[in-house]
């Protein structure tokens, strides 16, 4: 299979497209695979540490308001479509896989103009502009969540979930885990505000860690830029045997394996992680990204059961510690999650994409 991926901008983007490409590798390992992204977008450090190669086209993305800047960006929408179709003349793909991002639009609109099969993959709850602009034409638009089905039109939408990576469910002894931390009996709630860690997520854990003792088992990661300043403000808390902090999770598989409850913030992929694993949460959705699009993935999970939502607006020392208790002092509720988050947690979402890119190409 000769097979053309783009999507860009950030990870949640990237990712997916890199999983899949991982997935076709995996079933056919004579594949010619190709990327294209931005010059300067951090598909560029991602993919080629993946092995994968990368081409590049100059896109702009539009400007939200009415600006004279908006022009420059339409005549470059149009140049980008040509450059495109440039890359698509010669590498000559099977078909042309689009995850998001502005990058990936022209793309797929050349990818159009010359009748090659195409699909399109929206990892959140709520679409982004590229994914609706492009799904009515698109072979198929592959979603991760069904309730995308109420927010876009699309010629042929698929609900194939986000595309994880397979070890993620490889067998843990959670109890072995447990005990390399040195953890004491207890439910455990692990929190993380992402690679890069969380601020304001941050600021509420140390308040809450300066309010008094845990009356449970507290995994955390700061992030690792977060780490030293979180350390300092909290010098003065003296910290039990049941809370353990890091600047960054390496082994999040083994950490999730023996969590009673996540909290963390509510990107495509970690909730998706969440429901493929079964987990209760507590989502904390980030207000600084694009349409809100975490607090949607959050009042998904929310709705069926899943996951609390706690909004950073209500974030606080108190809140945090009244959430975690709150969850982890019902089992029978905390089992009940786990269950709705498994009932809508989709863990072969890659081999379902990498089936529907063998149908649309014939073979």
């Amino acid at each position: 299979m000769r097979l053309l991926l783009s999507g860009g901008g950030t990870a949640g983007h990237i990712n997916p497209a890199v999983a899949v490409a991982k997935t076709v590798r995996a079933h056919e390992p004579d594949s010619e695979i190709l990327f294209v992204g931005t010059p300067n977008g951090m598909e560029q450090r991602l993919v080629p540490r993946e092995g994968f190669p990368i081409k590049s086209v100059e896109v702009m993305g539009l400007r939200r308001k009415l600006t004279l800047e908006n022009i420059k960006v339409a005549v470059n929408y149009f140049t980008s479509i040509r450059d495109s179709g440039k890359i698509i003349d010669q590498f000559r793909p099977d078909a042309v896989v689009g995850t998001g991002g502005y990058v990936c639009a022209p793309v797929v609109k050349a990818a159009f103009k010359r009748k090659i099969p195409t699909l399109i993959h929206e990892q959140n709850v709520f679409p982004g502009l590229a994914i609706k602009m492009l799904a009515k034409k698109a072979d198929v638009t592959a979603i991760s969540f069904d309730e995308t089905r109420n927010m876009m039109e699309a010629g042929n939408m698929v609900l194939t979930g986000n595309p994880l990576r397979p070890d993620l469910f490889d067998p843990i002894d959670a109890a072995k885990v447990r005990g390399e931390l040195e953890l004491p009996p207890g439910p455990v709630a692990l929190m993380f505000g992402g690679s890069l860690g969380a601020e304001r997520m941050n600021d509420a854990l140390a308040q809450m860690l300066r309010d008094g003792p845990l009356g449970f088992n507290l995994v955390a990661a700061t992030g690792e830029k977060h780490y030293e300043g979180f350390m300092e403000s909290i010098k003065n808390v003296k910290l039990g045997p049941n809370v353990k902090i890091f600047p960054y999770i390496y082994n999040m598989k083994e950490m999730f394996a023996m969590a009673d409850l996540v909290v963390s913030r509510a990107g495509a992929i970690t909730v998706s992680e969440i429901n493929a694993l079964g987990k209760a949460a507590v989502l904390v959705p980030s207000p600084y990204v694009a349409h809100n699009h975490q607090e949607y993935n959050a009042r998904y999970l929310e709705k069926n059961g899943a996951a609390k939502v706690l909004l950073e607006s209500e974030l606080s020392g108190q809140s945090l510690r009244k959430a975690i208790e709150t969850a982890v002092a019902d089992p029978a509720g905390l089992e009940k999650m786990r269950q709705c988050s498994k009932k809508i947690g989709i863990a072969d979402g890659g081999e379902t994409i990498y089936k529907e890119i063998k149908r649309i190409i014939g073979k």
